[in-house]
This record gives C-alpha cells, structure tokens and sequence, in this order.
C-alpha cells in the first residue's frame, strides 16, 4: 500500500457504496483530495446536513426532510390508491417516470428466507392499517420481478385480502430478475399502466 491509513479507510468506505468497486473508489477518494474546496469539503457539509436533517417518513417510510413527506403532504395526489414498492429508490424512480399521482408506502425489502428476511423484517402492519382506512380504494404491488418479490407479492395479496381494496400489481413489462430503480422511463411508463389484479 502507498497511501496512509487515512486514504485506504477512505477508499474502504466508498467502496461500500453501491455501482463503486475498489478501482472506482480509489479513483474517487484521489479526486475527492485532489479537489478539496471544490468537491471534498461542499460533500462533507452536504452529507453532515443530510444525516442531521433527513428522517423517515411515519406515514410511508419515504426519506425526506419534513414528516410527513412532500409526497404525504402534497394536497394533489390521490390519497385513495397507495403504490407498495420495496425501496426509496423504487419510489424515487416511478416519481423520476412521473407515471403515478398517488400515495406510496415503501416495505423496507422482500420477504427472502436466504438472507432471513420474514414478514416482522418489513413495513406490513402499518400498509394493512393504511389499506383499511375508508378513503383507500385500491392498493398496487409495484414490487421487483423477482422471485423474491413475486412471493412477497403474494404474501402481501393475501394478507390484504380482508381489506375492502382492489389489489393490482405492475404489468409484466417489466423484465423478469428487473429492478425497477434500473428501468427506463418508458418501460416503467407502459408497465404501470397495464397493471393488473393480483
């Protein structure tokens, strides 16, 4: 190693990022020194800020400043179809494709007995509660199409099958083994127009 502890922590906890490797994280830690004012220290004060100011949302888990959140709060959206997706960023990238003016509510993940993860890991009991609130109408299972979110799909059809709610899912336009963070805006466009009832 030439670089001094300090460098090879930094290079070890960019590496940790998601899409950043250790060849792109040493790329980055050099241009984050190289370009102090410039990049390193507005990061620095950007990331204290969000780890100061950002909070989960109570009412859908989304991540943002206020609580609720501006999709929560916003008076526009249609509170009676609530979108279940697994991550922010799947909620991110349908707000990204525009496609939908309702309510979300993120689950925190996929039900996955590889990696541990059952129904008391995952934001299910408050989505029943939302589900059996008078004003909720309809309830879309925006979850990967994966085998793991197919299952979870299902799982969570039945548990809200004594909600007075109609059940959809997103249209198998949406590729097999796909992460809807990764899909462009059309696919995401044309698969949530054509979801259909679980």
């Amino acid at each position: 190693m030439t670089a001094g502890p300090e460098i090879e922590r930094l290079i070890r906890l960019l590496s940790k990022l998601p899409g950043l490797g250790p060849r792109s994280a040493r790329r980055a830690s050099l241009s984050l020194l190289q370009k102090r004012e410039q990049l390193m220290r507005p990061l620095i004060e950007t990331l204290r800020q969000a780890a100061d100011r950002i909070s989960a949302c109570h009412e859908c888990d989304n991540l943002d400043v206020t609580d609720p959140c501006a999709v929560c709060s916003d008076p526009g959206r249609d509170s009676s179809v609530i979108c279940v997706v697994e991550t922010v960023g799947d909620l991110w990238a349908l707000e990204r494709a525009g496609v939908f003016r309702g309510r979300y509510h993120v689950l925190g993940g996929v039900l996955s007995a590889l990696d541990g993860v059952g129904p008391e890991n995952l934001n299910v009991v408050t989505l029943i509660e939302r589900a059996n609130r008078n004003k909720t109408q309809e309830i879309i299972l925006a979850l990967n199409a994966t085998v793991d979110g197919q299952t979870t799909a299902h799982f969570l059809a039945d548990k809200l099958a004594a909600a007075d709610v109609d059940i959809t899912s997103l249209a198998r336009g949406v590729p097999v083994g796909g992460e809807l963070d990764y899909l462009d805006d059309g696919t995401l466009t044309t698969a949530f127009r054509a979801r259909r009832p679980v």
